[in-house]
């Protein structure tokens, strides 16, 4: 038997996000999902326990079946895990984001743009990586480029307590009620604001102004932890798994599990990931004797964030095309069993530009036991079954059941 899971990040949304009224998981079209979704059970899973920040490492945590309310302590130090990073017990990670920000008399004046300066290239977030490194990193500081707008600091003896927002949580708003506060937090303000100096006139932001984009206006710190540890996969289930992905922060994960985690050449995080070597990987990884492949698709979730609805539509339509129709095929032609879990971790509405807890709607399809369905995936036709999972650990028992 083998088995896959399809996360497909922040895909789940309200009704009217797109010119049509419908979610964009209705909008869509995706022939193969809807036909698994007539012979699957359809339902829906809580996978951010109540109080919890619906945060995607709380998330795909739950899906893996791992209790965030024990493991989840910040995502940054998962990140860390993924760049090849040693923390040892006194360090404690930061996510270093490079924001988009507005002119303002006063750097806490200046509105929140974006998360992501306009999901930067890591060719260029490198090199304003290296010129904040050159001004912050010390003995107990240090910088380290990750992927994109996302990056991490490592502190020796840092504060894994002070409280930060979530920059994709105020984007439009002034940063100024929002910024470190408290003798805890000046250090992070401090930097935060000397970066947005260093940043200003670099090279790489003249570029992107002259050809009309978003510069990388200042770091922005959020979710601070200390090293992460998860018990292993294959001692919790007796499954060889393997994490196909994009992202440093479900790498992480993968790799806190003891799960293999390829570097996938093209894959971006981005609405222009490339599905077709995602789906090669899978492949490879499933004959090459992996009994479990988890595949990550970042896509939608940066879509809601950017409020991007024909966005979130365009990846839903890729990865059922270029994805989910070759592993399907693939797993049929081998003439064996398999089972097929597919799901968003959390909503992320492109009306809300952020991450909510509400229950998402999932798709599980057994070859050895196809069933009746209900014809099609989205969130309305989940929502109308008697299927219910929460939390959203137990649905892997479900899946191996």
């Amino acid at each position: 038997m083998k088995y896959l899971v399809l996360v497909y990040d922040g895909a789940a949304d309200l009704p009217g996000a797109t010119p049509g009224g419908r979610t964009p998981l209705a909008a869509a079209d995706k022939p193969v999902l809807d036909g698994l979704a007539a012979r699957a059970e359809i339902g829906t899973v809580l996978n951010v326990p109540a109080g919890m920040v619906p945060e995607s490492d709380t998330a795909n945590l739950s899906i893996l079946s791992y209790d965030p309310r024990l493991y989840s302590h910040g995502r940054s130090p998962l990140e860390a895990l993924s760049m090849g990073l040693t923390m040892r017990e006194e360090d404690v990670a930061y996510r270093a984001n490079l924001v988009a920000l507005s002119d303002g008399p006063t750097y806490a004046e200046r509105v929140m743009l974006d998360h992501s300066s306009g999901e930067i290239t890591t060719e260029e977030a490198r090199k304003l990586i290296e010129a904040l490194k050159a001004e912050f990193d010390t003995g107990s500081i240090r910088f380290f480029c990750g992927i994109s707008y996302r990056h991490c600091m490592l502190w020796d003896g840092g504060d894994p307590a002070v409280d930060f927002a979530r920059p994709h949580d105020i984007i439009g708003r002034a940063i100024g009620p929002y910024l470190p506060r408290g003798a805890a937090g000046a250090p992070f303000r401090s930097m935060m604001e000397r970066s947005a100096d260093i940043l200003r006139d670099h090279p790489v932001n003249r570029a992107r102004r002259e050809r009309g984009q978003l510069s990388a206006d200042s770091l922005w710190f959020w979710s601070p932890g200390k090293a992460p540890a998860l018990p292993a996969f294959a001692d919790k289930w007796g499954l060889r798994g393997t994490v196909v992905c994009a992202v440093d922060l479900i790498r992480g994960i993968g790799l806190a599990a003891g799960m293999d985690v390829p570097h996938v050449p093209g894959a971006t995080g981005t609405v222009d990931t490339d599905y077709d070597a995602k789906a090669a990987c899978a492949v490879r990884a499933f004959e090459g004797g992996a009994d479990f492949v988890f595949v990550h698709i970042e896509g939608p979730d940066e879509c809601g964030h950017h409020a991007d609805a024909a966005g979130k539509v365009r990846c839903i339509e890729e990865a059922n095309r270029r994805l989910l129709a070759p592993l399907v095929s693939y797993l049929e032609g081998r003439g064996e069993g398999y089972r097929l879990l597919l799901l968003p971790d959390h909503p992320t509405p492109v009306s809300v530009r952020t991450h909510t807890s509400d229950p998402v709607p999932y798709l599980l399809y057994r070859s050895d036991r196809p069933g009746t369905g209900v014809g099609r995936f989205d969130e309305e036709s989940a929502s109308g079954t008697d299927h219910f999972v929460g939390p959203g650990t137990g649905l892997l028992s479900r899946l191996f059941a």
